[in-house]
């Protein structure tokens, strides 16, 4: 049986995702590493990569900025700023990788990419991020295979409560009692 640690150590490794508005306020964040073990923690950290990067033009490409021993890869698209983190060893071409997956997969998915639209399908953007990246290791980087897998997560009203999102559930319960009213 092959060592999980060798494999570990040789596999790429995502840090976090942050999804942050025009402020620096949070929109969507997933984070997969303990370098940031307390909330304060993490909001200091979103601070300061929302501080280092905020004079950049980064809105046609992604830009790679070095922050605290971590590699970061960014893009801003109209009032939402993406970032994606890894360590200082990582290979900053995966990190543009995930970043441009996960930016291309909520473009199809939202009609218009902006803070109104997000917050709007905000289950879509989590489903999203857990379809990219699961306990740091990148699954798929494929925007129309991430895409796929949260819209047919989004339209399968058939699934266990458990394993729906919100909106989904609040969707099925609405349906459930307007059924038992006509009855």
């Amino acid at each position: 049986m092959a060592n999980f640690g060798t494999y570990q150590e040789s596999c790429p490794s995502i840090k976090n995702i942050l999804l942050l508005d025009s402020e620096g306020k949070r929109v969507a964040v997933k984070y997969y590493s303990d370098d940031w073990p307390t909330l304060n923690a993490k909001l200091a950290f979103e601070k300061s990569v929302f501080t280092k990067t905020q004079k950049t033009n980064a809105r046609t490409e992604a830009e790679i900025t070095m922050l605290d021993n971590n590699i970061i890869v960014y893009k801003f698209v109209q009032d939402l700023h993406f970032f994606v983190t890894g360590g200082d060893d990582e290979n900053e071409l995966i990190l543009a990788t995930v970043l441009q997956g996960f930016f291309d997969a909520v473009a199809l998915l939202l009609s218009n990419v902006d803070k109104r639209e997000a917050l709007e399908n905000l289950d879509l953007i989590l489903l999203c991020l857990d379809e990219i990246v699961d306990g740091g290791m990148v699954l798929e980087t494929d925007a129309n295979v991430i895409a796929g897998k949260v819209a047919s997560h989004s339209m399968d009203a058939g699934a266990p409560l458990s394993e729906q999102t919100i909106t989904q559930a609040l969707a099925t319960a609405r349906e459930h009692l307007t059924r038992s009213l006509l009855k």
